[in-house]
């Protein structure tokens, strides 16, 4: 049996990625008065969003997760947050459409300000400083002062998130999702994309469907549905002190949860058996998401499945895979071979973002669109071949113009990523690419919905 879990228990783990304050007095300081504040989230909150990626486990939903690759103080605004809900709005339309079925709607927005790095450190001509790991432990200006790790920065992330979730649930439930003016903008994109003629037939069968809908007396006015959307939010459970003291004991169950999001998961830097994320998140009865990497072994991942959800319980576990385009037809088979072999009930969602990263001629980090799409291709042609239900997507995206990936139908080229390469860490998606890619997707989406409707009708006829 393993030990008994406490919200602080991860501390006598080893804690990997994680910042050293230089005031140790200060930490707790800040750590005591986040413990005071209200919950960013609700635990019956958490629990409905289990309950619908529930659905995503058993073939009768798709995950759809995106948002900033980091989030970050100078580019708060009303406007970001907007516009990065209206594309996800608009993805989800099209995916709804394409698979006939709900779309889960996650973004990695109001707590994704901390980031895993690949060194501690970081050298610039003679000088050597702590890597930047987020708004939320330090600045990303290259000085000592900057890089210091600074645990006020923690209240400041509050504060944001709060401010975002807040506008998000007014986006949500104040009629902004409404799916007739969602279209709209989504017609709007097929006017200007050069890519628009390829995707304007599902793009007409979706506006005659609303149409139907209408005539039917299906409307805004008649249906909350049309109107609203659930939408939850999620980040990476890096900065254990900030998740610690934004976890609470629910008063209606005795479960503790972690307030500061539905759902948080864990990076394939931190997923070690034995280590201080894996600690903290079996005992948090949000739904958890654990990143896969190349590296990621079938009788690890088992053990690891096993420690975050020894209930087997659907819906509290997604699999994250990020293997690269270049990996996904190797390394990702064996891993849905076991767990589907093995029993576990996960939702399994694929991370085409984080196993593409290059450095480009001009010296950008950057992620070339087509191999995006073609790690997206290679997971749910896996997924088909041992039978697992693709369950979801998950993007690195933002509703800014910005020109961070190339390629694409706007064909952003290398010389051309200096132009708005606002990312504080890795290079996102634009508006048009991320919806570009939720097209392309739709023609996956909707075979494997077809094959699954198939299996079902053979196994009512058996």
């Amino acid at each position: 049996m393993p030990a008994k879990w406490t919200p602080d228990s991860w501390r006598a783990r080893t804690a990997r990625q994680m910042p050293v304050y230089p005031d140790a007095a200060a930490l707790a300081g800040v750590e005591k008065r986040l413990a005071g504040y209200p919950p960013l989230v609700f635990a019956g909150e958490a629990r409905e969003l289990k309950a619908q990626l529930a659905k995503a486990a058993e073939g009768k939903a798709v995950l759809l997760q995106g948002g900033d690759c980091a989030e970050s103080f100078a580019e708060f605004s009303a406007n970001n947050i907007r516009d990065t809900f209206k594309v996800i709005l608009q993805m989800t339309v099209v995916l709804m459409y394409a698979g006939g079925l709900p779309v889960v709607k996650v973004g990695r927005m109001a707590g994704q300000f901390a980031k895993p790095r690949s060194s501690d450190v970081e050298t610039v001509g003679d000088t050597t400083l702590p890597a930047y790991r987020g708004d939320i432990i330090s600045g990303i200006e290259f000085t000592k002062e900057a890089r210091t790790p600074d645990p006020e920065r923690m209240i400041q992330v509050y504060s944001q998130s709060a401010a975002t979730l807040n506008l998000l649930r007014a986006f949500a439930r104040g009629g902004y999702a409404d799916l007739h003016r969602v279209h709209g903008w989504t017609q709007g994109f097929i006017d200007r994309s050069p890519a628009g003629e390829r995707f304007r037939e599902l793009a007409d069968r979706i506006s005659d469907s609303l149409q139907f809908m209408s005539a039917v007396g299906v409307t805004a006015e008649a249906a909350p549905q049309i109107r609203e959307a659930s939408f939850f939010t999620s980040h990476e459970a890096l900065l254990l002190p900030y998740e610690e003291a934004l976890t609470r004991v629910d008063s209606t169950t005795g479960d503790w949860y972690d307030c500061s999001a539905h759902m948080v998961w864990i990076g394939d830097r931190t997923r070690q058996l034995d280590g201080a994320h894996v600690e903290f998140c079996r005992g948090i009865k949000n739904p958890i998401g654990l990143k896969c990497g190349p590296t990621s072994d079938p009788d690890e991942l088992i053990r690891l499945i096993d420690a975050l959800n020894p209930e087997n319980e659907s819906g509290r576990l997604t699999l994250i895979a990020r293997m690269g385009d270049d990996k996904v037809a190797a390394k990702l088979p064996p891993l849905l071979r076991r767990v589907a072999r093995e029993g576990r009930k996960v939702v399994w969602s694929c991370d085409p973002m984080h196993g593409n990263t290059i450095k480009s001629a001009s010296g950008y980090k950057t992620r070339p669109f087509e191999r995006i799409l073609a790690e997206l291709r290679g997971f749910f042609d896996a997924c088909s071949a041992e039978s697992v239900f693709a369950g979801g997507v998950h993007f690195e995206m933002t509703g800014q113009n910005v020109t961070e990936c190339t390629g694409g139908a706007e064909a952003i080229q290398d010389a051309a990523l200096g132009d708005r390469y606002h990312t504080h860490c890795d290079p996102r998606l634009n508006g048009a690419q991320a919806l570009e890619l939720a097209f392309l997707l739709a023609e996956k989406l909707r075979a494997q919905t077809s094959a699954q409707t198939r299996l079902r009708a053979v196994g009512e006829d058996d």
